[in-house]
């Protein structure tokens, strides 16, 4: 099943929705610092799971005590779609529990 692109509105409520994140050009993005490299590495694994689990895969980098992501839809033209926004959700969510801010 395609997915379509969402609007520029779209992505707008959709961003109120998730403090921290933003669009840069045609991707969510978000950086999220952590107290140690191993908390860091620990949050990219949990993300990895997600992925997985969704089917849909970020630019994921991992720093000393950060980490990064942007994601958009390829099939989609590299569009922002509902499935960026879900693993957007899905990741904050993980991040939090990682104390990640």
């Amino acid at each position: 099943m395609a997915v379509e692109p969402l609007s520029r509105k779209e992505i707008e409520e959709r961003l109120s929705e998730l403090p921290g994140w933003s669009l840069d050009g045609d991707r969510l993005t978000r950086s999220y610092r952590l107290d140690s490299h191993f908390a860091a590495t620990a949050l990219v694994v949990h993300v990895a799971r997600i992925q997985e689990e969704l089917d849909h895969h970020s630019d994921l980098t991992l720093g000393y005590h950060t980490v990064s992501l942007a994601v958009q839809t390829h099939s989609a033209g590299g569009a922002v779609t509902r499935l960026d926004v879900e693993l957007a959700r899905r990741v904050e969510a993980a991040a939090s529990a990682h104390g990640a801010r």
